[in-house]
């Protein structure tokens, strides 16, 4: 998986270890900013990631996007997007320029009301202030 490096891979077990705690404890209130945006350059797929399941290191969770306009949070298999390609053949890549700003419910407000992960600022700004769910 050249998509994620060493440091990405650590901060998505840590941001997982940290929400198994809160589990834990009871508690489900863990809402991290995305760590990695992944995306088909030739699918129309995007997945922002925040944590990786630290007792399955093929599960990651975050926001996905199939290009059909239901965003939704989910669970994902590492394995399966590094083997996954779009219409030409092109392989899952992370956005290097990706600078989240967000956190994970904030991107999801957003992505409900655009039908699609968006990082238009004035979106999330309003779905940060609107504190929907």
């Amino acid at each position: 998986m050249t998509f994620l490096t060493k440091t990405i891979r650590e901060k998505l077990l840590r941001n997982g270890r940290i929400r198994q705690a809160l589990e834990a404890e009871g508690r489900a209130d863990a809402d991290f900013i995305p760590v990695v945006k992944l995306f088909t350059p030739d699918a129309g797929c995007t997945w922002l990631l925040t944590e990786i399941d630290p007792d399955d290191y093929d599960i990651a969770f975050g926001l996905c996007d199939l290009g059909m306009g239901f965003p939704e949070l989910g669970s994902v298999s590492l394995r399966e997007l590094s083997a996954l390609r779009g219409r030409l053949g092109l392989p899952v890549e992370r956005d290097l320029h990706f600078a989240p700003m967000h956190t994970l419910s904030v991107y999801a407000a957003a992505a409900r009301r655009a039908e699609a992960i968006t990082e238009d600022e004035s979106a999330l700004r309003a779905a940060a202030l609107a504190g929907e769910p």
